[in-house]
């Protein structure tokens, strides 16, 4: 089961997996392009050598959401195991950086390529810092989000708009660590009524 390590765990996991996909088939002949895990601070312009760098494709988290399919299923699972479940649907955005136009869309193609062969994330490609079961996994599937959508995200980065394709992990499913232990009911009065005493009685 995923702990609280379970977001960045899948971060490190993507990343992992989309690197060891420019490791089988570099997109560029002129070096090797990396994967980068990034946060908001990663894109300003200061940063960028040093934290992206080129050639390379950033990965970046700007949305942690509860996946409202699973909510509910899951919530009631927590109420009888009394142990928190909590599945979240984690957006994110892959971009390239290279020099020019043609090597951009050559890294982000191969990304994509790689991306959709392997859509299922689970045993040894989840990163073992999250702590993960055996039988969970993660999906990565395009998300459908319109691109105005996309540019008002760059409105709030330290960077002008960039190509970049939104994708959706899912269902990642954050534990409890141990499982609350309720008390047994060992009295039960028959025919009370909480704040009148029993019924039938008189003062």
């Amino acid at each position: 089961m995923a702990q609280h390590a379970g977001l960045s765990a899948v971060g490190k996991s993507i990343e992992r997996l989309v690197g060891a996909g420019f490791r089988e088939e570099e997109p560029l002949t002129s070096g090797a392009t990396k994967a980068v895990l990034v946060r908001t601070e990663d894109f300003s312009p200061g940063n960028q050598p040093t934290s992206i760098g080129a050639p390379a494709l950033s990965i970046f988290f700007y949305r942690v959401d509860f996946n409202k399919t699973m909510r509910a299923a899951w919530s009631s699972v927590g109420h009888v195991e009394g142990r928190v479940h909590l599945p979240l649907d984690l957006h994110l955005l892959i971009t390239p950086w290279a020099s020019n136009a043609e090597d951009e869309l050559r890294i982000l193609g191969r990304a994509m390529h790689y991306m959709e062969t392997h859509p299922i994330l689970s045993g040894p490609l989840l990163h073992p810092s999250g702590a993960f079961a055996a039988n969970e996994s993660v999906q990565l599937v395009l998300e459908d989000v319109p691109t105005e959508a996309v540019m008002r995200t760059f409105d709030s980065l330290p960077t002008e708009y960039k190509l970049s394709v939104p994708y959706i992990a899912r269902v990642v499913r954050i534990d409890g660590r141990d499982a609350v232990v309720r008390p047994p009911v060992t009295t039960v009065v028959s025919g009370a009524v909480p704040g009148l005493g029993a019924l039938g009685s008189s003062s």
